[in-house]
């Protein structure tokens, strides 16, 4: 996560751009990277945006890792983003990670996939998804017009 980031010098130029509270939409590891640890790397730092932990979904009989395919998400919050969307929202998963806010209010949105997890969090104007928008169809579609339309200013 950190590493790579501060390798190629975008980890201060990222970790300021979110201290401003810039519009952000992190994506499955753009979201993962918002929080301070990661089992997926345990040497390597996230930004620290959010205080949490990303850890691996755990080993079950019949559970299937990486969580791959549709899932529906548990609106938990007013969330811009997902206005208009259908009740449930079916969303594209594709990760063996998921991240564990230590503030419950960041979650916006939440999925269970053997475990419950937080499916997306904000605060402010910083957000992030564990799920990919892009492969979610006209749900996805939906979602990234109306961060387009917040970053223009209108509103639904």
């Amino acid at each position: 996560m950190r590493t790579q980031l501060g390798e190629r010098g975008l980890a201060e130029p990222l970790r300021a751009w979110l201290a401003a509270d810039r519009p952000y939409l992190g994506i499955c590891l753009g979201y993962q990277i918002l929080f301070e640890t990661s089992e997926e790397s345990p040497e390597a730092r996230g930004l620290a945006h959010w205080r949490g932990r990303v850890v691996k979904f755990p080993e079950r009989p019949g559970l299937k890792v990486p969580h791959m395919g549709w899932n529906s998400l548990e609106l938990r919050a007013h969330e811009p983003i997902f206005a208009g969307l259908s009740d449930p929202a079916f969303v594209y998963f594709v990760h063996s990670f998921y991240p564990e806010p230590a503030e419950a209010d960041l979650i916006t949105a939440a999925c269970t996939h053997g475990v419950p997890f937080a499916a997306a969090c904000r605060r402010g104007n910083i957000r992030g998804v564990q799920f990919h928008p892009e492969k979610s169809q006209t749900t996805g579609l939906r979602m990234l017009e109306n961060f387009v339309d917040e970053l223009r200013g209108v509103t639904n």
